[in-house]
């Protein structure tokens, strides 16, 4: 059981949903394109998103941000407790520091009295490259024994200063690496985990990475929160959140298509049906898992937990919906499928 830490109207922890995690990469400062990006990740189902606060106009722009965000903010600082703590007064949601750059423990206790008097609570975020130099002698590297022995040092300097309510992430490029760190950490300690492979790469790759790394410990019962770190637009962050989600069944968010990956047996373009009705459903955020099989021998039967689906045949093919018999049909067999797909989720709202 980990402990219940709330970050605006969402609480991270045992018994509540994996919340999806995101970070802009607008200048923090603009925040007409801020709030732009802000709201394109929570459309695309983010429901917490970070920004950097790097100097005094972004801390000053926290405010403007957090009036115009649809969901809570976090404040990525690194060096100056002042900014954290005007980003804090400014009504950011929760904060995002390394206790080990602010400064000492005036400063850190400072910081954790400010956070207190806010309700707001502080992510420790250590990275591979982040390890203090003496862990790195102690263990011959960033190892995940010095990941956790970081994260948990840092920790204990806010329960020191009487602060509690701490997330935890120990995040490697390294996806074994990645994961031995947070199978260790919950072990150690009751901490909600903010789980992600760091600096994972390009969409492709890095999304894979990702996926390994995150999906693992989530099926092991590990991460209250996700982040999926891809280089460039981070839409595509939050697209591979959810995909990881919904492949685990943790979280189920808009349609997810089943389709086979065809053989000899095969009858229509599968995949050209597939791409055509992933994207026509795309806006729908109502749960539905659609399928798109290549025949009529073994589609029905594999994709039985379909709630709708086409199976192709020779001449037409067969739509089947869950609890109803298969009846043939003809024509645009992805255009069927997408009316078909649409009622269903109209029924469903």
């Amino acid at each position: 059981m980990t402990r219940n830490v709330s970050v605006g109207n969402l609480t991270l922890g045992s018994g509540n949903p994996v919340w999806v995690q995101s970070m802009t990469n607008t200048d923090t400062r603009n925040t007409e394109a801020t709030l732009a990006q802000i709201r394109a990740l929570a459309d695309a189902g983010c429901d917490i998103v970070r920004v950097s606060v790097y100097d005094e106009a972004c801390a000053r722009a926290v405010r403007t941000l957090v009036d115009g965000s649809p969901v809570p903010l976090v404040a990525d600082i690194h060096f100056d407790y002042l900014l954290a703590i005007q980003a804090a007064e400014n009504g950011i949601a929760k904060l995002r520091i390394n206790p080990g750059n602010i400064g000492g423990e005036d400063r850190v206790r400072k910081l954790a009295d400010c956070a207190r008097a806010h309700h707001i609570p502080i992510r420790i975020g250590v990275n591979s490259g982040s390890v203090e130099k003496d862990l790195l002698a102690r263990y011959g590297g960033p190892t995940a024994e010095a990941l956790v022995e970081s994260a948990l040092g840092h920790a204990r300097l806010l329960e020191k200063a009487g602060f509690e309510d701490v997330v935890l992430s120990m995040k490697s490029s390294d996806v074994r690496l990645t994961v031995d760190a947070y199978r260790l950490a919950r072990q150690r300690c009751d901490y909600p985990l903010h789980v992600g492979v760091t600096e994972a790469g390009l969409p492709g790759q890095g999304t894979v990475k990702s996926a390994i790394g995150i999906g693992a410990l989530l099926l092991d019962g590990i991460g209250e929160t996700i982040r999926v770190s891809l280089s460039g637009d981070p839409l595509p962050e939050a697209a591979a959140a959810w995909d990881i989600l919904r492949a685990l069944n943790l979280r189920i968010r808009g349609p997810q298509l089943i389709a086979c990956p065809t053989c000899g047996r095969t009858c229509v373009p599968v995949a050209e049906i597939a791409r055509k009705v992933e994207e026509a459903l795309k806006d729908l955020t109502v749960p539905l898992t659609v399928a798109v099989m290549g025949c009529v021998v073994n589609g029905p039967g594999e994709a039985r937990e379909a709630d709708v689906g086409i199976a192709g045949g020779k001449t037409g093919g067969a739509l089947f919906v869950r609890g109803e018999e298969p009846r043939k049909v003809e024509g645009d067999l992805a255009e069927i499928l997408i009316r078909e797909a649409r009622r269903i989720a109209a029924e469903k709202q």
